[in-house]
């Protein structure tokens, strides 16, 4: 959703901003980026498609979750999900840093907060009128937080944000453990076994006019506004400082000994068979709250996977793949417009009254067909509009916004 450029000390410090070049692009970050912008669907997909108790409890899902049902899960759950959502907030950190420059720099600082300022009401338009889950908003508030901070060095940036995600992570993980202890009525309201009939009485909210529709959704953002600034924003703020500090540090640049990248692949490697493990257990004890919402394994070693991705991807570059790549880094590119996209076909083929309303019909077998197909279509529409274009549609709109004046959208 961020343009990126080489190491921004290399700009001339009285040049005029404007919008990136093509040629000064870094292809590792557009490809890193392509690849959490599709993968962030896998995990997404569900929450257009499903009521929120079925999100929090797969079992809860029409006909049950077994078989080819919990093994759809299952692999949206171990590779995808807080994986990406990792991976696009590291990824975001970097491009503050990037647009924003060192804080000495007023002009720059002034040019990142009105882009901020244009991400949150993007981002409230989204969560408002289209879907409850945007992320839009959360990165613009917290980003006007961490852009404070991004002239720390990469070791600072990297020591204070490794050190608040372990600790929310474990405060995530011990609040959670401490449910076990609080009776059952307190806990009756977060619907974990919610009937078939409240399930039904929910999903026919998403399948009534496109009014109804509508005011079902208001509803739900309102009510998951609180939880994001409380739950997200610091989370958020530790992961876009570890970013940041992966792209001073030249790792997220494609500049660190190719030996830092194994290391990662193979801790990733390590990560997932643990998060296998966990999620195994869990299916096979019939999604249990504490243990379903704890997951201990994929809340502290995510990290690791999201950093072996974007290693293997930088590896592939490296190494001469690139034309491989190709159209994954164009997705990248268009992260802001395919991130868009990506709910206006899901509400179409899942919302009543303005689209489809198949909305709790399609259960997680089926799903990866959706998650599939989306993919293939923003794989080969991102590298045909920006042959012809030199951004996409919304990322135009957004930087000639930001920048107060025309930006140059069709290619010489």
């Amino acid at each position: 959703m961020t343009e990126t450029a080489v190491n921004t000390s290399e700009r001339d410090p009285v040049a005029e901003p404007a919008p990136v070049r093509t040629s000064d692009r870094l292809f590792s970050l557009d490809v890193v980026r392509g690849f959490a912008v599709l993968g962030i669907l896998a995990v997404n997909a569900i929450t257009f498609a499903m009521p929120e108790p079925v999100m929090m409890n797969p079992s809860l899902q029409p006909g049950g979750l077994e078989g080819e049902a919990a093994a759809a899960w299952q692999t949206m759950h171990v590779f995808f999900q807080d994986k990406m959502r990792t991976l696009f907030s590291m990824l975001f950190g970097a491009s503050l840093f990037l647009i924003g420059g060192e804080r000495s720099d007023l002009t720059r600082g002034k040019l990142l907060r009105k882009r901020l300022f244009w991400l949150g009401l993007f981002g409230l338009a989204h969560g408002l009128f289209f879907w409850f889950g945007d992320i839009l908003l959360l990165y613009a508030l917290t980003g006007l937080v961490v852009l404070l901070v991004r002239s720390w060095s990469a070791k600072r940036l990297l020591i204070v944000g490794v050190a608040l995600n372990v600790t929310l992570s474990a405060l995530y993980v011990g609040a959670i453990a401490l449910m076990r202890m609080a009776p059952p009525e307190a806990l009756a309201d977060m619907n974990w076994d919610a009937s078939p009939q409240r399930i039904a009485e929910m999903i026919a909210e998403y399948q009534g006019t496109a009014l109804e529709t509508t005011l079902t959704l208001m509803g739900s953002w309102v009510s998951v506004v609180p939880f994001m600034a409380i739950g997200f924003i610091p989370a958020t703020a530790a992961l876009m400082m570890i970013g940041m500090g992966l792209y001073k540090s030249g790792f997220l640049a494609g500049r660190a000994p190719a030996w830092v990248y194994g290391l990662f692949i193979a801790l990733g490697a390590g990560s997932v068979w643990l998060i296998h493990g966990e999620s195994s257990a869990v299916i096979a004890a019939g999604f249990p709250m504490v243990e379903t919402l704890m997951r201990p394994a994929n809340t502290f070693l995510s990290p690791l996977v999201s950093l072996a991705y974007a290693s293997a991807l930088i590896l592939l570059a490296r190494f001469g793949l690139k034309l491989i790549l190709t159209p994954l880094a164009r997705a990248g590119q268009m992260a802001f417009t395919n991130y868009l996209t990506q709910t206006l076909i899901m509400t179409t083929i899942f919302y009543g009254g303005r689209g489809l309303g198949y909305f709790g019909q399609v259960g997680w077998p089926e799903m990866w067909m959706f998650i599939i197909g989306i993919w293939v279509v923003q794989l080969i529409w991102s590298p045909l509009w920006l042959s012809r274009f030199t951004m996409g549609p919304l990322e135009w709109v957004w930087r000639r916004l930001t920048y107060g004046k025309g930006v140059a959208l069709k290619r010489a």
